[in-house]
């Protein structure tokens, strides 16, 4: 019992310390693509082959194959986002860059296997990159509007996770997942005409909010050479945002949509050095109403139920990678992925707040072993510009064109430990 109190203790403080700076990513929506560089290094992959600690969070499965580890991660962060106006309506006119456009992002923990059967593991990941400040507030043709006009969402994820194995070919995997997350807004005041309760629109400071899930998962390996993989993390329900009640549907409701992985990996008996995997991921972006209620028109005001949303659609992510391990001291990595749109031209004007545009990524990336204890793994990532251009005539009362784009670099680096 000393010996697991310390284990927690020591997982306890990894949490801590990630949760002293949490995340503000966004590649797929919102949603990281990939939790650690062993992952990243394969454009997110990791449902059906191992990527180490934070490789859990895509598949609760992997216990013994993560194997006895503790790693520590730091990414570098840094998304270009861009709005443009065209004359023609109350939006201010212009060419405008948002602010805040480097980030640096902790995660962390560990993995125990406490029998042939069973292991333990206590990690954090995070989501984010709702995150944009413009300054001047082109919002303000409206009427009003004070500087910067901007959004901030940040969300952690703590994991506790058990897999258990059922045989030699399948394994199992649960993991409880408390989730906080904090949300403000700056520079929203016209729209407070809009809401039901326009005293909860804008400005009000950082909100937080916490919630509960559950991440499933299932790794089964029929040969030496097929491995299957598949998860499931439940829809988290959170707390309302109350400072925000006006702003959000359903006064202040931002849950965490629930997301789905399936995947499959290859190892040639031929050649075992080689990996290759391919898998599909779906977030249910649609099933979160302050994310996916329609904007063109808005069926109801600001914080109703049917209030005005952002218009995103669930999301399609197909990945595929590799991984090539050189010699016992070199890995390297490699992948692509592609993700279908968020949403679509008439949303451009609501999502100058949150143009999460990009739908390729690239990564490669690499590990070395330093000794039988200690190894390094990073990982480059390059999310290309893609932009959506449209009209909402009956947000702006006339056709206004407006374009939201971004572009992401992402580079990763984390040190393990293993016993």
């Amino acid at each position: 019992m000393t010996v697991l109190k310390k284990r927690l203790l020591g997982a306890g403080s990894v949490v801590a310390c990630c949760l002293a700076a949490l995340p503000a990513q966004a590649t797929n929506g919102y949603f990281a693509n990939g939790y650690g560089a062993g992952s990243k290094g394969m454009a997110g992959a990791g449902v059906a082959v191992p990527t180490g600690v934070l490789g859990l969070a895509q598949n609760p499965a992997m216990g013994h194959k993560v194997g006895n580890m503790a790693g520590f991660c730091l990414t570098w962060f840094r998304p270009d986002r861009s709005s443009e106006i065209s004359p023609g309506g109350p939006l201010i006119p212009g060419e405008y860059t948002s602010n805040n456009d480097n980030f640096l992002i902790p995660c962390g923990g560990a993995n125990w296997v406490i029998n042939d059967r069973l292991t333990f593991g206590a990690f954090m990941t995070g989501n984010g990159g709702m995150n944009s400040e413009y300054s001047p507030n082109f919002f303000a043709g409206f009427g009003a509007g004070s500087d910067p006009a901007g959004v901030n969402l940040e969300q952690a994820f703590i994991n506790l996770n058990l897999s258990y194995r059922l045989s030699d070919k399948v394994s199992v995997g649960v993991a409880p997942v408390f989730a906080i997350q904090r949300f403000s807004a700056t520079g929203l005041e016209a729209f407070g005409g809009m809401s039901m309760d326009p005293a909860h629109v804008t400005n009000q400071g950082d909100d937080w909010s916490t919630g509960m899930g559950v991440n499933v998962g299932v790794l089964w390996e029929p040969t030496s050479e097929l491995a299957f993989g598949a998860s499931y993390r439940t829809r988290i329900d959170m707390e309302p945002y109350d400072k925000y009640a006006g702003l959000f549907a359903e006064k202040g409701d931002f849950d965490i949509p629930a997301t789905a992985l399936l995947g499959v990996a290859y190892t040639p008996a031929s050649e075992q050095r080689l990996t290759l995997t391919a898998e599909v991921q779906r977030i249910f972006y649609g099933d979160i109403k302050a994310l996916a209620n329609p904007n063109d028109p808005a069926l109801g005001p600001l914080g109703a139920s049917n209030g005005l949303g952002f218009g995103w659609n669930d999301m399609d992510i197909l990945r595929v990678g590799a991984v090539w391990r050189h010699n016992p001291k070199w890995t390297f990595r490699g992948g692509v992925s592609h993700a279908t749109a968020a949403f679509d031209g008439p949303d451009a004007v609501v999502n100058t707040l949150a143009p999460a545009t990009p739908q390729w990524h690239a990564s490669v990336g690499a590990s070395y072993r330093i000794n039988d204890r200690w190894g390094l793994t990073g990982s480059y990532t390059h999310a290309f510009d893609a932009s959506v251009s449209g009209t909402n005539p009956a947000l702006t009362g006339m056709a206004q064109p407006v374009k939201v784009r971004m572009s992401q670099h992402e580079t990763s680096l984390g040190v393990t430990y293993r016993w």
